[in-house]
């Protein structure tokens, strides 16, 4: 099924054509509205006349997080406070909050694009769907929450945490669709087996997974430990939230609702358009929101496009999953790592439990890599014999896949600190 089919299924000319118009109309907008943008417009000796297509997108400059974080709060609105009918933020663990802003439409923009995306992954106004992704200034909860009241569907909005809640409600509710980030399914997983729950007695049989990177193998696991089918949902806060793209039945790639965010990929060092199948850093044009356009936004999210149709009848354009991020990568001793290459290894071992952690840290001007791993219950013991071939395995595994020579700790099951968020896979001591 498909929500939208008008828009999910448009031929390629007439996307061009649509998308054209819009980019057109938002580069007016912001140039008049946002000084920021007719600042960087003029450096470039660009005006609204000179982007007629889609086809001049590149003459536009980019956006990062940091010009968000410069204009804090209120600097990149294109409308007056009195027209903003919601604000949403990141958490600013890193730096000032990245602030957003909705109009009155642009909400109801984000509940259709949340709306195609729960379609997508086959949720129906039958179904009763557990929100675990935080509720407030994070998008993802009140994203899924809109959009899925926007399709019918029962919402209980239980938020994250509370695990012991969580499956109480899975149990007494009866939700069909579970919502949150993987490294959280993969926790209520855990903590549904230490309970004596059968997870294949509840009713849940969709998963709604997103706002971490997340490998096909955990995928699997988590389809297997639940006994659901899992999707990708991707988005971010900057563009709209979650419902930038989602999964389907017919592959791994996630379908963008390119009517209203365009797509690019961008080589993340020289900044320089890449071909389709290309894997580089994600880049998104807004060309429908309102309160706060954003031009060639920076993701950081590393990705490919694939503009063919899908065999599930969309013919929008399809990014592939996150395969990290450019500014999650780790340079170790001149090799580029990403945790998600660490997480296939350990899931396809089976003393391994999917819990790591990588500590970065430096011997006098040598950078070292421990890499944490959790052993499941049935193979720790006190045999050291034992302990070493599985450290000696884990370890060839790690190193032969990331070409360098690695730290291998091996820690008992629950070590490792769980996360009812997103998980936090790194610890990097040499910025200390």
């Amino acid at each position: 099924m498909i929500w939208n089919p008008k828009k999910e299924s448009m031929s390629r000319d007439e996307m061009h054509s649509l998308q054209s118009a819009r980019l057109h109309a938002t580069v007016k907008r912001v140039y008049h509205n946002v000084p920021f943008y007719r600042k960087k417009m003029q450096e470039l000796d660009l005006e609204p006349g000179d982007i007629q297509s889609i086809d001049d997108l590149s003459k536009l400059p980019f956006t990062t997080k940091q010009d968000l974080r410069d204009n804090y709060p209120f600097g990149l609105f294109a409308m007056p406070k009195s027209q903003i009918v919601r604000v949403h933020a990141s958490t600013g663990t890193t730096g000032k909050s990245t602030v957003v802003a909705y109009s009155r439409k642009d909400i109801d923009i984000f509940s259709e694009v949340v709306t195609r995306a729960l379609v997508s992954a086959g949720v129906t106004a039958e179904d009763v769907i557990q929100i675990a992704f935080g509720y407030g200034l994070f998008t993802g909860g009140l994203g899924l929450h809109y959009g899925a009241e926007n399709l019918g569907a029962t919402v209980v909005p239980i938020s994250g945490g509370n695990t012991a809640k969580q499956i109480q409600l899975l149990q007494d509710f009866g939700s069909t669709v579970l919502a949150c980030t993987p490294s959280y399914a993969a926790y209520l997983f855990e903590a549904l087996q230490e309970s004596g729950a059968d997870a294949g007695a509840l009713p849940l049989r969709v998963g709604i997974f997103g706002a971490e990177p997340w490998t096909p193998a955990m995928k699997a696991k988590i389809e297997e430990g639940l006994k659901i089918k899992a999707f990708d949902i991707y988005g971010l806060s900057e563009i709209i939230g979650p419902g930038v793209s989602v999964g389907c039945d017919a592959g791994e790639w996630l379908h963008i609702s390119e009517d209203h965010f365009v797509p690019e990929i961008v080589d993340p060092t020289f900044l320089k358009p890449m071909s389709e199948g290309q894997t580089g850093e994600l880049v998104f044009t807004t060309i429908t929101k309102e309160a706060m356009p954003l031009l060639r936004y920076r993701t950081r999210d590393l990705s490919s496009l694939n503009y063919a149709p899908c065999e599930c009848g969309r013919t929008n354009a399809r990014m592939s999953k996150i395969y990290g991020r450019s500014d999650d990568m780790l340079i170790i001793r001149g090799v580029n790592i990403f945790p998600t290459q660490v997480e296939s290894i350990l899931l396809e071992i089976p003393e391994a439990k999917p819990h790591y952690q990588l500590v970065v840290d430096r011997q006098g001007s040598l950078d070292t890599l421990e890499v944490q791993v959790e052993i499941d219950d049935s193979y720790f013991s006190d045999e050291l014999v034992e302990l070493s071939k599985i450290n000696k395995k884990i370890k060839h595994k790690i190193e032969s896949v990331l070409g360098i020579s690695v730290i291998l700790k091996l820690v008992e099951s629950k070590t490792i600190a769980r996360s009812e968020g997103k998980a936090k896979r790194v610890i990097d001591n040499r910025q200390i």
